[in-house]
This record gives C-alpha cells, structure tokens and sequence, in this order.
C-alpha cells in the first residue's frame, strides 16, 4: 500500500506518541512432551480422549524498560485413567510498549501480547503432538480478556509486577 499523494509506503512506525507493540524477540524457555504408554496409546482406541487444557500468564518488568510476557500451557490428554500425552510449553516474548499510558498498560501486557504469542504456541503443540505420532492437536483460540478479567477479580491490586 502507498501513500496516493506521494508515492511512498507508509511508515512503518507508530508516529511518536502513538500507541505501539513491538516484538523484540520470542522464545521456548521449557517444554515438555510425555506419552508415557507408548506404542500402546497409539492406537486408536474406542473412546475420544479427555483434553485438560491449562492457561497461566506472567508478565515481568525489566530494568531496560521492556517487559517479558510468558504464556504457559499444560494439555494433558487422557483415555480412562491412563494419559494419552501431556504437554508443558512456557513460551516467551520479549516486547516493546510505546505510547500507552499506564492506566492502560496492563491490560496491553496480560491480553495484548499473549494474543501475539499464541499462534506461535499453538504451532510448536500442534507440531510436538503429531511428532509425538498423534494427529496435531490444534488449540481453539484463548480469550485473553476473559483470563486477565477473571484474574483481576481474584486480586485486589495490579497482575504486573517486577519480579
């Protein structure tokens, strides 16, 4: 896309003042993968497995004013008593925030940044799973705000912190 008037592409940047997200980098800091019952829970079996699916999110402030936001997943998935596979991903991103106030800041951290982390978790699972000789397990999508609501109303004071 140009700009009409003159021809050129438009900025890549925020103009100052403007809000703005920046990725700086993005990582797997652990990950974990277990089929204890290997070959056996291979096979197809009579029943769907179960899927557990937790969500947490960490959010730290860095001296260097940037902030790590960590996205940990745990999908277990499990036929009777016995599990099938169990996953554990802590998945990171190292970002930028430009521009928003810090009333706002929060939310921009504990929704925002997740949202941009995700497609990226969802692929290593998917991968890792069918790796594993399952089929992919794809994640539907995670309601970022719904998280961060319900654990707003569990605190009396601010998620962020800088631990």
């Amino acid at each position: 896309m140009t700009d009409a008037a003159s021809g050129e592409p438009p900025p890549l940047t925020p103009p100052p003042g403007a809000p703005g997200i920046r990725i700086l980098a993005q990582y797997i800091r652990d990950l974990s993968f277990e089929s204890p019952r290997a070959p056996e829970s291979l096979r197809a079996g009579n029943t769907q497995p179960q899927i557990e699916l937790t969500v947490e999110l960490n959010v730290r402030g860095r001296d260097d004013g940037f902030y790590e936001v960590e996205v940990k997943l745990t999908a277990r998935a499990a036929r009777e008593a016995d599990t099938v596979f169990h996953i554990e991903i802590a998945y990171a991103g190292l970002f930028e925030i430009m521009g928003v106030p810090q009333s706002e800041l929060e939310p921009v951290l504990m929704i925002e940044c997740p949202r941009y982390l995700f497609p990226f978790v969802r692929r290593v699972i998917a991968d890792l799973s069918m790796e594993g000789g399952f089929p992919p397990f794809m994640l539907e999508p995670i309601d970022f705000a719904g998280i961060y609501a319900a654990r707003r109303a569990q605190t009396e004071g601010p998620i962020v912190g800088n631990a």
